[in-house]
Parts: C-alpha cells; structure tokens; sequence
C-alpha cells in the first residue's frame, strides 16, 4: 500500500531544527557537555504555590471527568479579573474569554475559525512558525512583512500595499517579540488597530511574553486602545508567566465573535484543559505569591546582563531586551544563521537556534535562549570566547 499524506503538509518548510537536534545529539554522543541556549523553556521551576494547588484539584473526583469546552467559569472569570487589574481593560468572562491548551493551540485553530482559502493573512517575518501554519494549512495565503532593526523589529504598516490591505482577512502581531524580543509602547498598537478597522482586518496579538519583563518595561495590551474591541482578540499563556510550559494552559480574549469563533472549533477538535491544571492557572492569576515572578525576571535580568555583555565583547552586534528571556545577535561576516549555528555547536558545544528558522527575515541572526543558570551561561561565553570568528 502507497500511503498519501495531505499535500498541506508539502507546504511547510524544511524542519531545520530537526537536522539541528540531530547535530546536537551526535555532539553529545562525542562526550560534549552541551550547553542548550536553544529552547524557549524556561528552567525555574512553577511557583511552589501552584503545585500544591493542582495536587488538591487532582485529588477531587470531580476533576477526573470531561471539562467544559471553553473552559471553567472560575478560570475565565479569574483571567478577566486578571486582565482588568494588569490592563485596565474589563471583559465579559461568558463570552469574550476562552480557556486554551496552552497559546500554541489556539493560535493554530484560530485560523481554522477565521480563514477561508484564498484569504490574505499578514504575518511577521521573522515569527513564530504556527502564524504561517495556520495560514496555509485551511488554504490562506501569506503575505510577509519583514521585521527589520531599523524599524524596531516592527512591521512597517504603511508599506502594506493598498490591494493587499484590501484582500487582508488577518494581521498576526507578537510583542514581546520572539525571536527578536522587541518591545513596543502603546503607539504602536493604536497604528495597528486604526490600520485594522480602516481596511476591515482581524488583529490577532499573541501576548505570550508580556510579564517576562525587565528595566521598568511594562507590555501594554491592544484592549488600551480605543476601537480593539472591534476587531481583536489577544493570546495569554501561562507558560512563561509561571514557568508552566509543559502545563499546557493559557486563554485567549477579546472580541466574542472572535473568541466564540475560536470556541467552535476548540469544542469540535478537544475536550478542553484538565480541570486540576485550570485549578491550580486560577491560583497563578489571583497572584498568591507575587514576589515569584518579580524574582525570576530578575535571574533572567542577570543572564541577558551576562550574555548582552559577553557578546558585544566578542564584537556579536546585539540589543539588551526590555523583555522576554530572548537574545537577538547578529552573526559575525562570513556567516549564515545556519552555518554560524552549527560552528558554534560543533567546536564550542553551545545550542543556539538559527534566526532563519522563523523565516526569511531572520537569515543573518541567531536567537540566544536565557533559559540555563547564569553559572552555565557564564561557561557558554567562556566557550565562545574561545573561538575566533
């Protein structure tokens, strides 16, 4: 039998973390200690407070049986309490908030709610991959808008040509950016949501990095602007917030023709988030240890302050983030995203990830991940510095 799978599946791109993990692991079979600044994955451990509120929900009996699609009405109340006390921005629970299988799932059946084949969705490149995914796997078409330095690693909107505005259906934003942990105020999202209404185009902002925050910076929300109500729906994850990515749990919020959208297809394609992890994301929110998360920004402070100066040394072209545990380099002249990657594991045992595995618009940068000790952060520039680029 010749077994066929779906030609969507032909238009994603070649999975270049896959070859790098199996560089990593022929690395690590020579006996090298890799030191892993890859991944996103935060290496604090959740709150303790959080676990011992899922291990009394996991008890329960009542928690062992099917939840509700969109979610517990506690979880979805205590987000929007959440919301209009870190935001200002007051929301229906009922309607406007939906409970998530972490950001990533609902970022992905997002698009299955909103685009039609043909759509035009609006996606930063370079950018989280699940943006373009989404797009091309119900049939829409992306249109890239290149996150340059010179513009703050923000989308140039003005540029949009008019016929592209027209035939947009989605604009996808991420601020705090990842890769290249960019920031914006508040301005920025006012153009964005004035650029949406006047071309009639759904803005979907992922909000995945807005607490990992440094500096002073506070991340504003697109519900500060007046008009968002109309036309945007935004994704929270607890993830790095609380250190609870493999939690799985996260909400989206916003328009309730949007959200309502999205919970048609979460209650065709899930049964929703464990009851016991929504019990214990309901702690995180209501805040009963609010000092925690003051202090791992502050270790992940320490790290970027460690790195941004260990590479400028080096002579690694890079901004010191405002937030996110992202660092954002330009590799030396000579180099590819890829090529400078594989130099750096092979003699250094060091894991970075390629800035052109986000597309394009990444190609000539890497992205440092802070997610390891400082003490291990310390020995990867050690090992870099030790290298003559």
């Amino acid at each position: 039998m010749q077994i066929k799978t779906a030609a969507r599946l032909g238009l994603l791109p070649p999975y270049l973390f896959a070859e790098l993990d199996r560089l990593k692991k022929e690395v690590q079979q020579k006996g090298v200690d890799v030191i892993s600044l890859g991944i996103g994955d935060p290496d604090l451990p959740t709150p303790s407070h959080i676990i011992e509120s899922l291990k009394r929900a996991a008890d329960n009996p009542i928690n062992h049986r099917y939840p509700d699609y969109e979610g517990l009405e506690q979880f979805r109340k205590t987000a929007a309490d959440w919301y209009r006390r870190r935001f200002g921005a007051s929301f229906d629970y009922q309607r406007e908030v939906c409970a998530l299988i972490g950001s990533k799932e609902g970022i992905a059946n997002f698009s299955t709610a909103i685009v039609n084949p043909g759509d035009i969705v609006l996606i930063p490149d370079p950018g989280y991959p699940v943006y373009y995914s989404g797009c091309v796997f119900n049939g829409g078409e992306p249109y890239f808008l290149t996150l340059k330095k010179e513009h703050g690693f923000m989308p140039d909107l003005a540029s949009i040509p008019a016929e592209i505005a027209r035939r947009a259906k989605m604009l996808w934003l991420n601020y705090p950016n990842n890769p290249t942990a960019a920031t914006v105020e508040l301005s920025f999202f006012e153009s964005a949501v004035k650029f949406c209404l006047k071309n009639d185009i759904i803005l979907a902002h992922d909000s995945a990095y807005s607490e990992i925050a440094y500096d002073g910076y506070r991340s504003p929300s697109v519900f500060q602007v007046e008009g968002s109500r109309e036309c945007a729906i935004e994704f929270h994850s607890l993830s790095k917030t609380f250190s609870m990515t493999g939690w799985r749990v996260g909400f989206a919020i916003g328009n309730a023709q949007l959200v309502g959208a999205l919970g048609k297809v979460k209650t065709n394609c899930d049964s929703g988030v464990f009851q016991a992890v929504q019990e214990a994301a309901i702690t995180g929110l209501e805040g009963g240890d609010g000092d925690k998360l003051a202090e791992y920004c502050a270790i992940y402070k320490e790290r970027r302050d460690i790195l941004v100066g260990a590479l400028r040394k080096l002579g690694l072209e890079c901004e010191s983030p405002r937030a996110t545990f992202y660092v954002w380099s330009k590799v030396p002249k000579g180099y590819t995203s890829v090529s400078f990657t594989e130099r750096v594991l092979k003699e250094a045992g060091v894991a970075i990830t390629p800035g052109s595995g986000f597309g394009k618009g990444g190609e000539g940068y890497v992205r440092f991940s802070l997610t390891v000790s400082s003490e291990r952060v310390r020995e990867a520039v050690d090992r870099l510095t030790a290298l003559r680029f």
